[in-house]
């Protein structure tokens, strides 16, 4: 009897800790605001990791009135897409431990591609997401700040 209870004990605290996991892997799924709110990036799960595009720019059209468009992209055959829906965020795996690494991040006003990591802050108003190049000592990170729910 007694062993009987102590498996169901460590059946559901590794139950516990599972879904505990789960739920904080998904926490960043979502919509956030970047630095100075100039976009708001849907995160979303992408099979095994994580995603994100832009669905929203503060200035969607340029001085003209025309849509902003990917201009910067190295590869000219997106250069024509607009880039509210761009996907800027990729493959980014989360570790348990509350890092979502070993992604890349797009910038469409360089057109440059970076590796990436993300790590959710202040009990997840706050996702700090840092671009870089070679080791993620050489970059930059920036604060993106939870898009509140209606």
């Amino acid at each position: 009897m007694i062993i009987k209870s102590i498996l169901i004990s460590a059946f559901l605290s590794i139950n516990i800790q599972y879904t505990m996991l789960a739920q904080s892997a998904e926490a960043v799924v979502g919509e956030w605001y970047t630095s100075e709110e100039r976009a708001k990036i849907e995160v979303y799960n992408c099979g095994e990791a994580y995603c994100g595009k832009i669905v929203w720019l503060k200035e969607p059209n340029n001085p003209d009135g025309s849509t902003k468009l990917d201009k910067e992209n190295p590869d000219e055959t997106l250069r024509d897409r607009p880039i509210v829906g761009t996907n800027i965020l990729q493959n980014l795996e989360y570790d348990g431990d509350g890092d979502y690494e070993d992604g890349e991040i797009y910038d469409p006003e360089s057109g440059k591609t970076y590796s990436c990591l993300m790590r959710l802050k202040e009990d997840g108003k706050v996702l700090e997401v840092r671009g870089y190049i070679g080791i993620s000592l050489m970059g930059r990170t920036e604060k993106w700040t939870k898009v509140k729910e209606n």
